[in-house]
């Protein structure tokens, strides 16, 4: 601020002396000089307002979403109860939220944040310093989402967005407590949708990940992924990298998959899958396509079949290639994944399948995942 007076000074000083200088010019030789007009500050361009507006609008988000947003703090039995390990610390990130049907205020987070740990052992401290630990805790370690009832009711809670409706190219923040840096905030694009061809690991099965560029690294679990509107289209769960910072592509659990899980959690204490009995190719590869006759990579390709499953006993065969269920076309092996685990259990489908050069139509009955013997989908 010194500087800044000393220079607005300067130009007053040398503004005054040249009005003196003027004047006794202008006595002299009033009609031989008129001196230039000072031009006019530029004006302001349809580029400059809208950037204006846009850092308005990421201001807004900001002040909107994080009184809401929470850092999980959780102390997980080992992975292997049989030895003397350790219990596990485990720190991430969460959300405030109001879910439909449930009286009171809930946090959403990752299960790998929190999976395992009994309420006692969880801590979550919220945006003004104040700690709570949750009454009661929820997990499904399948889709990596955890749901935790807080005991105050009258705390700021954001809404749950349908990520149906989010573009790719649509902007987007990312809030949590990266390495441990509580409050922080980033920003970034909708990269893609519908991501599930990357591993997290044996219990995480359900993968529909929207995709964003927006920064996140570890402490970010378990936070929220928001739109312009400041409202969640997504909870921020993992990346994609080669020395565990981020690289500009990261990974979160849609809004409408984890309006889903919450409200079955909540009903039921655990959630109901879909089951066939089928073992996936993980993917359908060009040359493979061209060689069944196929004219595109679409569906997903029958590795194997258990017999006594769904799959086996309505007819589908090692080989087939699923390309519709009922009237919806199969993107590839994560999207039927997807598909059959949100069916309820019992209802009937028809399933088109590639076989022999031809189109099939097989009739299935869909089971039970929690049931299941082998766990093969």
């Amino acid at each position: 601020m010194k500087h800044r007076l000393l220079w607005t000074t300067g130009i007053l000083g040398s503004s005054f002396l040249g009005g003196l200088v003027g004047n006794q010019l202008l006595d002299g030789h009033r009609a031989a000089y008129a001196g230039p007009l000072s031009p006019l500050p530029p004006a302001q361009t349809d580029l400059e307002t809208s950037q204006e507006l846009a850092l308005t609008r990421l201001d807004e988000v900001v002040r909107k979403v994080a009184p809401s947003v929470v850092t999980v703090d959780a102390l997980k039995p080992p992975a292997n109860p049989n030895t003397r390990a350790k219990p596990v610390e485990e720190s991430g990130s969460g959300m405030i939220v109001r879910l439909a049907g449930q009286r009171g205020c809930f946090v959403l987070t990752n299960n790998h944040v929190v999976g395992g740990a009994k309420p006692g052992e969880i801590t979550v401290t919220l945006a003004d310093g104040r700690i709570l630990m949750p009454e009661k805790a929820w997990f499904d370690p399948e889709s990596d989402i955890a749901v935790l009832k807080l005991p105050e009711d009258t705390l700021p809670a954001l809404e749950l967005a349908d990520s149906d409706r989010v573009r790719i190219g649509q902007w987007v923040l990312a809030f949590g407590s990266p390495f441990g840096l509580h409050k922080t905030v980033t920003h970034g694009i909708i990269s893609g949708r519908d991501r599930g061809q990357i591993s997290l690991g044996p219990t995480i099965r359900i993968k529909e990940f929207l995709q964003t560029d927006a920064p996140i690294n570890p402490g970010n679990s378990g936070g929220p992924l928001v739109d312009l509107a400041g409202n969640i289209v997504g909870i921020n769960t993992a990346i994609a990298t080669n020395n565990g910072s981020n690289s500009g592509i990261s990974f979160s659990i849609p809004a409408n998959l984890v309006k889903r899980v919450a409200r079955e959690l909540l009903e039921k204490g655990t959630v109901s899958r879909g089951y066939l009995g089928l073992q996936l190719a993980p993917t359908l590869e060009p040359l493979t396509a061209l060689r069944l006759g196929l004219t595109s990579v679409r569906g997903a390709m029958v590795e194997g079949v258990h017999p006594e499953g769904p799959a086996g006993v309505g007819g589908l065969q090692q080989g087939d290639v699923v390309l519709k269920l009922d009237a919806i076309d199969v993107r590839d092996e994560n999207h039927l994944i997807n598909l059959i685990s949100a069916l309820p259990v019992s209802q009937k489908v028809r399933m088109t399948v590639w076989r022999a050069r031809q189109t099939r139509a097989v009739d299935v009955t869909i089971g039970d995942w929690t049931t299941s013997v082998n766990g093969k989908r």
